[in-house]
Parts: C-alpha cells; sequence; structure tokens
C-alpha cells in the first residue's frame, strides 16, 4: 500500500526554477555572454542549491561582478516571473493531497530564495506535509543520502513510497532504496501508473 507521495516540483508541478531553458531565456532578455556566464554558473550552482549561499551572492558571482545596464531587481523578477504553473498535475497533486489518503512531501533541487518564492506564490505549503529542499537539507538528487533523509523524515518503508519526477536519472537511486517510482510526462499517464500502484485519483477538481 502507497502511504507517502514525494514529488519533484520543477518540470512536474511548476516549471524548472533555473535550469538551462530559463538560463538561457535570461541571458538572450539580458544580453549576457552565454559561455562567460555558463562557466561561471557551473562553478557556484552546487553551493547555490545547497543553500550555500544566497541568491544575491550567486549574482554577484555569475551576473554583477561587473556593470551592467540593468539593475539587481530587474534580473531578480525576471527570475521569479520564469515560474509558471503545470496545472493539471498540480491539480493532481492538490487532489491526493485533500483526500487525506496520503502523506505528501517533495524531493526538489532548488536554491533558497527561488524554491521559497515558488512555495508561497503557488501555496505549495497547503498540498505538502514536508519539502525535501536541496537548499534546506545540503544534498542534492541523485545523491542517494536525499532520498534516504526523506524515507526517514517520512518515517515509512520504501515500499510504501512513491517519487514522481520528470528525470530518469532521478529516479535510479530511489529504485535501488526499493521505492516506487514514476516518470512523470503528463496528468493522464500519471493518474494511470498511480492507479497501478492502488493509488486512485478523483477526476473531479478540489
Amino acid at each position: 500500500m502507497i502511504r507517502t507521495l514525494f514529488w519533484d516540483i520543477g518540470g512536474v508541478l511548476l516549471t524548472n526554477a533555473w535550469d538551462r531553458t530559463q538560463r538561457d531565456l535570461a541571458m538572450a532578455k539580458f544580453q549576457l555572454d552565454p559561455i562567460e556566464f555558463q562557466d561561471r554558473h557551473e562553478m557556484v550552482v552546487s553551493s547555490f542549491e545547497r543553500g550555500k549561499i544566497s541568491l544575491d551572492e550567486y549574482l554577484d558571482r555569475t551576473v554583477f561582478y561587473r556593470a551592467r545596464s540593468f539593475t539587481r531587481d530587474a534580473m531578480k523578477m525576471y527570475m521569479y516571473s520564469l515560474s509558471q504553473p503545470l496545472s493539471e498535475t498540480l491539480d493532481l497533486a492538490r487532489q491526493l493531497a485533500a483526500s487525506g489518503k496520503y502523506q505528501m512531501a517533495t524531493i526538489n533541487n532548488e536554491s533558497r530564495d527561488l524554491n521559497l518564492y515558488r512555495i508561497e506564490t503557488y501555496r505549495l505549503r497547503e498540498v505538502f506535509q514536508f519539502f525535501v529542499s536541496s537548499c534546506f537539507v545540503g544534498l542534492r538528487k541523485p545523491e542517494k543520502d536525499i532520498y534516504r533523509l526523506a524515507l526517514e523524515i517520512s518515517q515509512r518503508k520504501p515500499e510504501e513510497c512513491c517519487f514522481l519526477d520528470d528525470r530518469a536519472l532521478n529516479l535510479e537511486g530511489v529504485q535501488h532504496l526499493g521505492m516506487h517510482t514514476i516518470q512523470v510526462q503528463n496528468a493522464r499517464q500519471v493518474i494511470e501508473e498511480l492507479g497501478n500502484l492502488g493509488v486512485q485519483v478523483s477526476h473531479s477538481k478540489p
């Protein structure tokens, strides 16, 4: 019996926060050198997503190490604006949370500022009981320790849990621990695969 559902956020419930697509859009909008930016990004992204540096520190190292024709606030507001809901799967998660049948949590890689913005803006505390976010726990997917920690917090056995993520690599470590997994493609496919695990979803919106 599935008792806990762990969800990725970016690419599953919302668009990605600051993945390659979002970074490319920002490079084009602010006319930044993508190669130079990417080199600097790669040097600090681990610290950024583990919560070791803030968004301001990240921007200091990747963008505002020299004078720019745009402001820091303009850059930050644009970054926030790139977060949009994936309504069908987000509604599905809300339905499952409202049923009261399942412990709901996330396992996601996100920087602290963007993660908190997304939690607040899309009222994710109404859906999830706890957030195993890389910025809070200092671990990132696909490291096995982040999955072990999520299990320990949930106090569930691996076979009682299912993790939903859009990336196969992030599911591999979970599978080795004995947790069920679903690689998310769309809401209909998720409903079908959850049904195969005995998780029934109402088709009416909450």
